[in-house]
């Protein structure tokens, strides 16, 4: 059992790669052999017809949960489709034990349609706390690690998001119209303003890397399930921006944020978009 950061601390100095090594190995077996080569049989639909899973989501899950609990003796994983088979495993967020937050195919809508914007998530968290994170593109054959404090890397080269230039819209991708309510299309309306250029986001992880990277402004999420944020809002922090709930508080992985919430390129972008969120435009 792990009994303190210390040893998680020593752990990602040293097994790092272990688990670079199996998200890769995950998607060479479960992920590319499928793409664009899904049969119907391999595709289900889970709450809907925007609510997709494929044999490529379980099976990567399944390996990632066998590999990443036996690198890390005493932690437990979460995986998306394990809480939608049962709700309940989503509380270990919140208990004592490492918890690896695994999303196995984020995009699995752009997955599932030949769309190379797809990507497999991974983050390790304690007692609530983020403390790295692997963003693994495998179409791009890309790999984006974070560890918190040490900075945001992608393939090896340090990841600084930057602020914006200035005199252009800032450009945010959004909850897509689809999975919102009519109470959080009322507040990401408030993104129509001058100065943000909204749009519907593709795979959450995708654009949480091109924030990372500098390519995207800043995200507005209307929805708080894990596997979808924790990698890609460390990869954010790590590469020297900032996330805020509309209380103004940073988003808390195990949950109750006030939302929509925003992840952005740097703290004056996450300002100003939670601005534009409030109800008041405040």
């Amino acid at each position: 059992m792990i009994e303190n950061k210390e040893t998680i601390d020593e752990f990602l100095a040293h097994r790092s790669a272990d688990v670079e090594e199996a998200v890769r190995k995950a998607a060479a077996a479960e992920i590319m052999p499928r793409f664009r080569r899904l049969a119907d049989h391999e595709v289900d639909q889970k709450s809907g017809p925007h609510d997709l899973v494929t044999d490529a989501d379980r099976l990567t899950e399944r390996y990632l949960t066998e590999v990443l609990g036996a690198l890390l003796p005493g932690s437990v994983v979460v995986g998306e489709e394990a809480v939608h088979a049962d709700p309940a495993t989503y509380g270990a967020i919140c208990e004592d034990a490492p918890v690896w937050i695994v999303d196995p195919v984020d995009g699995t809508r752009q997955f599932v349609h030949g769309d190379p914007g797809f990507c497999t998530l991974i983050a390790l968290a304690h007692r609530g706390v983020l403390l790295a994170s692997w963003t693994y593109v495998p179409a791009e054959d890309q790999l984006a690690t974070a560890v918190r404090g040490q900075g945001a890397f992608l393939d090896g080269e340090r990841l600084y998001a930057g602020p914006p230039a200035p005199g252009r819209d800032l450009e945010v991708a959004t909850s897509h119209p689809d999975y919102t309510t009519d109470e959080e299309k009322r507040a990401l309306l408030g993104l129509r303003t001058e100065g943000l250029a909204p749009r519907p986001c593709g795979s959450a992880g995708m654009e949480y890397l091109a924030v990372a990277r500098g390519r995207l402004d800043a995200v507005a999420f209307s929805w708080e399930a894990s596997w979808d944020h924790a990698a890609g809002i460390l990869l954010v922090e790590e590469a020297g921006g900032a996330h805020l709930t509309l209380t103004g508080e940073p988003f808390r992985i195990t949950g109750g944020n006030a939302l929509p919430f925003t992840a952005a390129r740097d703290e004056a972008t996450a300002r100003r978009v939670r601005g534009a969120l409030l109800p008041d435009g405040a």
